[in-house]
C-alpha cells in the first residue's frame, strides 16, 4: 500500500516562508492531479492549490501571489513553497494525489502542522 509522507511543516513568524514536501512511499501511475488541502482550527478542510498531470495550476483566492505548488508525477512528489505567511494560513497541511483511474484512485497524507505566530 503507497503511502504519502509529508514534511516541512513547523513554526514560523508572520512574514516568514516554509517549503512543504509529500513523497509516496512507492510509485504512483497514470497521476491525474496532485493537491495540497488544508484545515484550519473549527474550519472544514480547504483546497490550498493543485496541479494537474498538465502542469495546470490552481490556487485559492487567499493563497494567490505567495504560495507555489510543483510536482514531479515521476517521482510521485509534490511540493508547496508557501512565503509572506499570514497566521491565517495557520493549519495542518495535507497532500493528495489522485489518478486518471475510473473511479480514481487517492492516496493521503497524514497532515503537517503550520504555525504562524510571531
Amino acid at each position: 500500500q503507497v503511502q504519502l509522507v509529508e514534511s516541512g511543516g513547523g513554526l514560523v513568524q508572520p512574514g516568514g516562508s516554509l517549503r512543504l514536501s509529500c513523497a509516496a512511499s512507492g510509485s504512483i501511475f497514470n497521476i491525474k492531479a496532485m493537491v495540497w488541502y488544508r484545515q484550519r482550527q473549527g474550519k472544514q478542510r480547504e483546497l490550498v492549490a493543485a496541479i494537474t498531470s498538465d502542469s495546470s495550476r490552481v490556487y485559492a483566492n487567499s493563497v494567490k501571489g505567495r504560495f507555489t505548488i510543483s510536482g514531479d508525477n515521476a517521482k510521485s512528489t509534490v511540493d508547496l513553497q508557501m512565503n509572506s505567511l499570514k497566521p491565517e494560513d495557520t493549519a495542518v497541511y495535507y497532500c493528495k494525489i489522485s489518478t486518471a483511474e475510473i473511479p480514481p484512485h487517492e492516496y493521503w497524507g497524514q497532515g503537517t502542522q503550520v504555525i504562524v505566530s510571531s
